[in-house]
């Protein structure tokens, strides 16, 4: 956990994507976190955890369901979202 609370207390922005391999949403997400980070470059971090690879993390966390998406601005939590979601909304959320 100390890495993961090194990552977003830092001052660039993040965005935590807790994903499975095994899950269609997820793949289905991918492209789209991708193409936000070339659309927002290095004002924005985005970190990628598999849940399998993870357990602990995503249990401390309360993640019961993937893609689970949260969004830390100097370690605070600003949002927090599961499921597929459209390109234009994330693009707002994170704006």
């Amino acid at each position: 956990m100390n890495k993961y609370t090194d990552i977003i207390n830092s001052e660039t922005p993040t965005l935590v994507d807790f994903h499975a391999t095994w899950c269609g949403p997820c793949k289905a997400m991918s492209p789209l976190l991708d193409q936000l980070k070339k659309e927002k470059g290095s004002r924005l971090r985005i970190l990628k955890i598999d849940v399998d690879k993870n357990q602990a993390l995503a249990a401390q966390i309360g993640v019961r369901g993937v893609p689970t998406l949260l969004y830390y601005k100097a370690g605070q939590l600003l949002w927090r979202r599961s499921g597929l979601m459209p390109y234009q909304e994330l693009l707002s959320m994170v704006n």
